[in-house]
């Protein structure tokens, strides 16, 4: 259903709306006022956008029919609306039948071959191919990666592309344990110009395709079924005619039926076959036939049962490697890419981070990381997963989503409160020996060369478990819970007002601010400790605070600082007790400073009045923090207690 709509001020101020739809065929012009249906547009919706909304919705029920004059208009705009009945237009996938199907029951226990095609299928699908030594530069990267097969290549498609392969081998770039790939349709000019490319290379595969799906046959080549497979079977002679005339290369075959995901199985089966019955492959010398999904048509298990009625009815199968090459229109390549491998596939072609054309090609990466989470060495090695993304991102010019699964900025990061509550009980219980088990960690970031530091960040969703979980980890301090609850409410407030994320260091020194530097009448200026009684048992504390501006001299006794400070301040009619008391070294070594941490109690024990103390003396840190503490509480006493208010201002 297309709608057309044309919009024109009146004089009365209102706006009208000329609407022309087709629906099954039929054609009806419509114009109506808008403004008897809307009034106002609410929000930021366009208010011809809703005159349209609004009129279907009356064309839709005829018990509210439209009868309005038609006038004329100058500005028409299309709407393209979605089928109420999109079975019209699309048809679903038909189920393959296979009654006996194997594939659910098996596990993935070991890494497939991979194929990496990021410089073929990737390059094409650029806005801006990449350049030689941009490709250069890649190709590096995935063989410092583990690959061991790279189609590096569409040699007869451009001078650049050709030229690029040639340099891979002319400069002696490719390692004895790697095999290039390239590509060619099944065309024997470009088969030859595949070949020249590829003079002196070591070892090559040649991948050569021609469209089998239905819709290909009879639309863009008009070629028939026989006429098809005579083609493939043509390309596959020539292919093995001209590698026994360059035998001083390695050579293997393979064969792509173009859409095999659209193509009928029983003739996918027989062209895949007669190109097998050209070539002849053996158990040392075998072919790959690729099943590539170029358009993913259907949900993973379908594709599955494909690759699993194939798996069984291809010819030399023990002489032949079964590929698959997904794509993600459907945003399921990976999950078919493994359904494929447990239905038997031996192999998987797509590209790391997803590039490809249109949604992309399966993301390798995940792939490989997958089965690295599952205890199966993927083998390829994504140590350092930032440096493959800058490279891929540098080459293709393309960004990288920040929830993009294991090398995403955001994938290892919890914003939710109860997520990082639950990932900082998670990391405080486990043991180094210790299997991985984290909560909403499914691995240890660490072993794609992330660090810890992003695990948990703070905005205006997190709770106390995130503000804890970086302060223990950045500044080793570890907070009682109710003060964790009590700094947590400190910091949804500031993330209220700024609607902006918070570092550690910036929650640090809210920290600080509210419960180390606390304004209130009395200043720390100085103290002195000194022993006395038997044994040097009792410490007596002389100290000298500024109180309102005005210099104020205690004193006190105790078996400790804390308590002979406590006891001064009973002496002079501040009643108090310290209910907790904590201290720890916030850094290492001699410019190590000290941090002090308290809990102040009224006279009623109601109420905690925390301070903190830093200072590069602890006995200094521990005073600091008793006198933040006592502050908090001075300034929340009500007006009617008298006597700690005398104290404070005589």
């Amino acid at each position: 259903m297309v709608f057309c709509y044309a919009k024109q001020d009146l004089d009365d101020g209102g706006t009208a709306i000329d609407l022309h739809f087709c629906c099954l065929g039929s054609k009806l012009w419509l114009p109506i006022n808008i403004q008897p249906i809307l009034g106002e547009a609410p929000g930021r919706v366009p208010l011809e956008i809703l005159a349209v909304d609004r009129l279907i919705r009356r064309l839709t029920h005829p018990a509210s029919p439209v009868s309005l004059p038609i006038r004329e208009f100058t500005t028409t705009t299309v709407l393209t609306i979605m089928l109420q009945n999109p079975a019209q237009k699309y048809r679903p996938f038909q189920p393959i039948q296979i009654s006996d199907r194997t594939w659910p029951s098996r596990t993935i226990i070991q890494a497939p071959i991979w194929l990496s095609t990021d410089l073929r299928d990737g390059n094409q699908a650029l806005a801006q191919p990449m350049s030689i030594d941009q490709k250069l530069r890649f190709f590096d990267l995935l063989v410092q990666t583990g690959f061991k097969e790279i189609e590096v290549g569409f040699p007869s498609a451009s001078a650049t592309e050709f030229e690029f392969v040639q340099r891979l081998i002319n400069e002696n770039r490719i390692p004895d344990h790697v095999t290039i790939q390239v590509l060619t349709q099944a065309r024997e000019s470009l088969i030859r110009r595949t070949f020249e490319s590829l003079q002196g290379a070591k070892q090559a595969i040649v991948h050569v395709y021609n469209a089998t799906a239905p819709v290909f046959r009879r639309v863009v080549f008009d070629h028939n079924k026989p006429e098809t497979i005579e083609l493939a079977v043509a390309a596959a002679t020539l292919i093995q005619q001209l590698a026994q005339q360059q035998s001083d290369t390695r050579w293997r075959f393979q064969y792509s039926p173009e859409v095999f995901t659209s193509t009928e199985l029983p003739f996918a089966r027989d062209i895949c076959n007669a190109v097998l019955a050209v070539w002849q492959p053996r158990s040392e010398a075998k072919a790959i036939i690729n099943l590539p999904a170029s358009v993913e048509v259907a949900t993973p298990n379908v594709f599955a049962d494909q690759v699993e009625w194939m798996h069984r009815r291809l010819d030399y199968r023990d002489a032949v490697v079964l590929s698959v090459h997904p794509h993600n229109d459907r945003g399921c390549s990976v999950a078919a890419a493994e359904l494929g491998q447990m239905a038997g596939a031996d192999r998987v072609e797509g590209c790391l981070f997803g590039n490809g054309e249109r949604t992309g090609n399966v993301d390798l990466v995940t792939l490989a990381m997958n089965l690295y989470t599952q205890g199966v060495d993927p083998e390829l090695d994504f140590s350092s997963i930032d440096t493959v993304a800058e490279v891929v991102k540098h080459c293709t010019q393309l960004p990288i989503h920040p929830r993009h699964p294991y090398v995403g900025e955001l994938v290892f990061t919890a914003f939710s409160g109860s997520h990082q509550d639950a990932i900082k009980k998670g990391f405080a219980q486990r043991q180094s020996e210790d299997s991985w088990e984290i909560p909403y960690l499914p691995m240890d970031p660490a072993d794609v060369g992330r660090s810890y530091e992003a695990i948990v960040r703070v905005n205006s969703q997190s709770g106390k478990g995130g503000i804890a979980f970086l302060l223990e980890r950045d500044y080793g301090v570890v907070l009682p819970r109710s003060l964790q609850v009590e700094l947590a409410q400190v910091v949804q407030r500031v993330m209220d007002n700024s609607q902006q994320e918070m570092s550690s260091a910036a929650i640090w020194q809210l920290l600080y601010q509210r419960y180390g530097s606390s304004a209130g009448p009395l200043v720390y200026a100085t103290h002195s400790l000194k022993t006395a009684g038997d044994n040097n048992q009792v410490q007596q504390l002389a100290l000298q605070l500024d109180r309102n501006g005005d210099p104020w001299h205690l004193e006190g006794a105790g078996n400790g600082p804390i308590d002979a400070l406590v006891a001064a301040f009973r002496q002079n009619g501040i009643h108090l007790e310290v209910a907790s008391y904590e201290e720890r070294a916030l850094d290492t070594g001699s410019g190590a400073k000290a941090f002090a941490l308290v809990d102040i109690r009224g006279e009623d024990q109601s109420q905690s009045y925390w301070g903190i103390g830093v200072h590069a003396n602890l006995t200094t840190a521990s005073i600091l923090a008793v006198i933040n503490g006592v502050n908090r509480l001075l300034l929340t006493l009500p007006d009617s207690t008298v006597q700690q208010r005398q104290v404070l201002h005589s």
